[in-house]
């Protein structure tokens, strides 16, 4: 039992390997392309509105497309009124603020794994990005909820409350409604594949170097 313990905790010493090293090092470049891309894409459509409303979640800011007819945030968030929904404010995403700062922790710990990390970092940095994912994602859907289920009682038109959905099309009151992830959430989650492949690598490499040894 000491020698798998002795063997264990000299494998977590071992310095990554220069394989993992350069996933990694990919993995910090993708990261701000992950600024470029909305995280989250959703789309309202009705008879009203054959040509859905549209609308993107980036890491820092919402986004509806605007064309010279319209303003699809502010036409979501006029629907909104009538169903008793909060208006989406980027004013009330704490997340645009803490989201940025996150990411570049991120990097900045990546790179130590880079230049200085054994395998004990590399542990690390990927189960904290790991929390950081799943956190994101149930944060995002209290976020659904929250909007969907805390309706004022005195709005013009009722409707039960609801979820907006997470992933996938509804049927919400008379408007189709699909929310799929996009090109942030892509590279992100490249991110968190590279990580992994870097750590599964470097653990075999070392595995194999101390039992030679």
């Amino acid at each position: 039992m000491n020698d798998k313990l002795v063997r264990y905790q000299a494998i977590l010493a071992r310095p990554v390997g220069l394989a993992g090293r350069i996933l990694l090092l990919i993995s910090v470049l993708l990261i701000p392309l992950a600024f470029q891309f909305p995280l989250w894409k959703m789309a309202f459509q009705s008879n009203q509105y054959p040509d859905p409303l549209r609308l993107e979640i980036y890491i820092n800011h919402l986004e509806g497309q605007k064309t010279a007819s319209r303003d699809d945030l502010r036409e979501i968030n006029a629907l909104n009124h009538y169903i008793g929904m909060r208006p989406l404010m980027e004013s009330d995403f704490a997340e645009f603020l803490w989201m940025p700062f996150v990411l570049g922790f991120f990097a900045l710990f990546i790179l130590r794994a880079v230049v200085f990390g054994t395998l004990r970092d590399l542990i690390d940095v990927v189960v904290l990005y790991s929390y950081f994912g799943l956190f994101s994602a149930w944060n995002f859907y209290s976020r659904l909820y929250d909007y969907g289920h805390n309706l004022n009682p005195d709005a013009p038109i009722k409707v039960k409350p609801f979820t907006p959905p997470f992933f996938g099309r509804v049927q919400i009151a008379n408007f189709h409604v699909e929310s799929f992830p996009a090109g942030g959430s892509v590279v992100l989650a490249v991110v968190g594949a590279l990580l992994l492949a870097a750590l599964v690598i470097s653990v075999r490499q070392a595995s194999r170097t101390t039992t030679a040894a």
